[in-house]
């Protein structure tokens, strides 16, 4: 009976693992996906335009952590 546990036991933990490392593959599929698509949108706005919206979004962050600390204090 022990036995049998651990054979059950061990396959799960090895299917397990296979759905595991599908999960890396997709998550690093995706991030060169990502990384891709970022890259031909800083091309197709250049470098001035992409300089300014980095900034822009720079300064939506700090707000965004602005409140977050202010609502952390109450």
């Amino acid at each position: 009976m022990k036995e049998q546990k651990l054979l059950e036991m061990k396959n799960k933990v090895e299917a397990l693992t296979r759905v595991v490392q599908e999960l890396i593959k997709e998550i690093q599929t995706n991030a060169s996906l990502i990384q891709g698509t970022l890259t031909a949108f800083q091309l197709h706005i250049g470098k001035k335009e992409w300089v300014k919206l980095v900034e822009k979004m720079k300064k939506q962050e700090e707000k965004l952590q602005e409140k977050k600390l202010d609502l952390d204090v109450e």
